[in-house]
């Protein structure tokens, strides 16, 4: 299977200076790992998101740098993103050995439909939100996905060990470790109020009368 291609020019704006390139449409990065220099580049911006869109977390992109004599596997590392617009201002592009196994954090989805949720009211608690993975770079997974359909009460929990776990990936977190379970919904007791019965004054009003009746006697005492 063919790998995602994405193409690179070399980069020798640096520093403040990228704020143009990033006007031009031109999205900076950087290429590092196997031994091989630190490398500026930019991509184009446009396609870099199309690119990302379609593709997982840990995909293995064939790089083409302008000028190299051949395509590089590489991962995509990280993205930093504008806080506003959230489109990505620089990226970082690992070089990757296909033939050596990497480790890395794999998110956890839940997929199915839980007893103890749909019927019993119960909010599923992620005990962990990821999990680590060693793999081939093109075997890693862009996530893991966990069965929760027999979480049928709350007393019952699912384990890393309950997760699909794809050929050629193997678990590095403890298999024993507990991954999810539901959580009983929270009940607020609503305090009993006594109706008072007919022709019966409330307590309050009762008192207040009370009072009033003490107070007159006195006055009238005196």
């Amino acid at each position: 299977m063919a790998r995602p291609q994405l193409t690179a020019e070399p980069r020798a704006v640096l520093g403040k200076q990228v704020a143009q390139l990033r006007r031009d449409g031109r999205l900076p990065g950087v290429v590092y790992g196997q031994g091989h220099e630190s490398e500026a580049i930019s991509l184009d911006l446009h396609e870099f998101e199309l690119l990302h869109r379609h593709t997982g977390r840990h995909a293995v992109l064939d790089l083409n740098v302008a000028g190299a004599r051949t395509a590089q596997p590489v991962l995509l590392q990280g993205i930093q993103e504008h806080p506003i617009s959230r489109r990505p201002i620089h990226v970082d592009l690992l070089l990757v050995n296909l033939q050596e196994e990497m480790t890395v954090d794999v998110p956890v989805v839940a997929v199915g439909e839980s007893v103890a949720i749909e019927k019993l009211g119960g909010v599923l608690l992620h005990l962990h939100d990821s999990v680590v993975v060693r793999a081939k770079p093109d075997d890693l997974p862009s996530s893991l996905e966990l069965d929760i359909s027999s979480l049928d009460s709350f007393e019952a929990v699912l384990h890393v060990s309950d997760l699909r776990v794809p050929e050629g990936v193997t678990l590095v977190t403890d298999p024993s470790e507990p991954i999810a379970r539901v959580q009983q919904p929270r009940i607020e007791e609503a305090e009993a109020v006594e109706a008072p019965a007919e022709g019966e004054a409330p307590a309050a009003e009762a008192g207040a009368e009370e009072g009033a009746g003490e107070s007159t006697e006195g006055s009238s005492g005196s």
